[in-house]
């Protein structure tokens, strides 16, 4: 039997699940730092990983099929399926984003300039023997609270490790991959593998229809990531709300290719070579794939079957959690920004969204802020919306 043959065995969908989404969140990361520093390294680690996840989505399928009985089982795990097969889409879009610099497809330089500042970059380090961090767990150094950066995944001797926590040893010969701001991410970098961090050259300002495509493109990303991370939010609280913001994001990022196509077009008459333009509709395709398969986990949701409990926990017990606080009168963050309180840096919790029930403040009806910045006001009541370590859920609880 080939090596890559898979075999019916019982498993748990439940941890298949979780290790499926974290391994789609971790790829979108990973494609998109791979075309920031045109980096084949870290597109070969999307590609093994895409390879891994299909293998686990034909696990998933297989065990829901052994479990599907009657018309009753049929209609509660077809939601699951969805599920399944929306993490496989996400996989193959971060793959085919991978190929941008892997087949050396051609991709305005435009884009490597704009991409920073839209991506919280994700680098690909190999442990020294020297350094500092060797033999050491990740809670003794305590990376994530010191410096903002985290280690989201390991891989040691081929097999990977996609969710390291305080007990993780860091050895020799690991290679580890960091996520952080540019500005955080090269002392740690450096102390890692004990070479320079690598930054991309500066690029000059070009043609202003190229430039809006790239804008284009980097709000379609944003947008297609905030949808996933939505998506699952909507399937582990059941929330037909949050599920409808995942449909509406998805219109917008369908809104959004439309006109990037129109000024790639535009664009393409004043350059010397158009074939670079190639990698740029490679992306905007992929992205707005990340989009689509959003929509297609909270399908269940959206159409009223509901989320099934395996789901829900899958999630929920995933790497990166979600979590749903609600603002208590008189607490830290009552009647402060996001901002003033550093709610990011203090806690490592990304809020995702913010929902502000009827009665509260400047609203009329309930409504959710999607994607609140620093100057985002709470206020008692307020609903929050968050994701990240568990660790970093539980200092943003005691601040809530």
């Amino acid at each position: 039997m080939d090596a890559r043959d898979v075999e019916y065995r019982p498993v748990s969908v439940k941890e298949v699940l979780a290790e499926m989404k974290d391994t789609a969140e971790l790829l979108i990361d990973l494609s998109y730092s791979a075309v920031l520093f045109g980096s084949e390294e870290v597109a070969e680690e999307v590609l093994a990983l895409e390879e891994r996840m299909d293998i686990l989505q034909l696990q998933a399928r297989m065990s829901l099929l052994m479990a599907a009985r009657t018309t009753d089982d049929a209609e509660q795990l077809a939601p699951v399926l969805g599920v399944v097969g929306a993490a496989e889409k996400i996989s193959d879009a971060a793959g085919d984003i991978a190929k941008v610099v892997l087949e050396e497809i051609g991709l305005p330089d435009a884009m490597r300039t704009a991409l920073p500042e839209a991506v919280e970059s994700v680098v690909r380090a190999t442990v020294e023997g020297e350094s500092r961090f060797t033999g050491q767990t990740l809670g003794a150094i305590n990376l994530e609270t010191e410096t903002g950066v985290r280690v989201i995944a390991i891989r040691r001797q081929g097999e990977w490790l996609l969710n390291p926590n305080r007990e993780t040893i860091i050895e020799t010969g690991d290679v580890v991959l960091i996520r952080g701001s540019e500005e955080n991410l090269a002392p740690v970098y450096e102390t890692v593998s004990g070479s320079p961090y690598p930054t991309p050259d500066p690029v000059e300002p070009g043609i202003d229809d190229l430039e809006r495509a790239v804008d284009a493109i980097v709000l379609m990303k944003n947008m297609s990531e905030l949808a996933v991370d939505l998506a699952y939010g909507a399937v582990l609280f059941n929330s037909s709300d949050l599920a409808e913001e995942v449909a509406a994001l998805e219109a917008e990022v369908d809104q959004l290719e439309s006109r990037f196509e129109a000024w790639t077009l535009r664009s393409a008459k004043r350059m010397d070579d158009p074939v670079d333009l190639r990698g740029l509709v490679h992306l905007a395709g992929s992205t707005e794939v990340i989009s689509d398969a959003a929509l297609e986990i909270s399908e269940g949701v959206l159409r009223g079957l509901g989320t099934h409990p395996v789901v829900a926990e899958a999630v929920f017990e995933s790497d990166e959690v979600i979590v749903r606080l609600t603002v208590g009168e008189g607490s830290t963050l009552d009647g402060t920004t996001l901002g003033e309180q550093t709610v990011r840096t203090d806690t490592g919790m990304r809020i995702i969204a913010v929902r502000r029930p009827l009665g509260s403040p400047s609203v009329d009806d309930d409504e959710w802020e999607i994607q609140p910045g620093p100057n985002t006001q709470l206020h008692a009541g307020d609903i929050v919306l968050a994701k990240g370590t568990r660790s970093g859920a539980e200092r943003l609880e005691e601040l809530v």
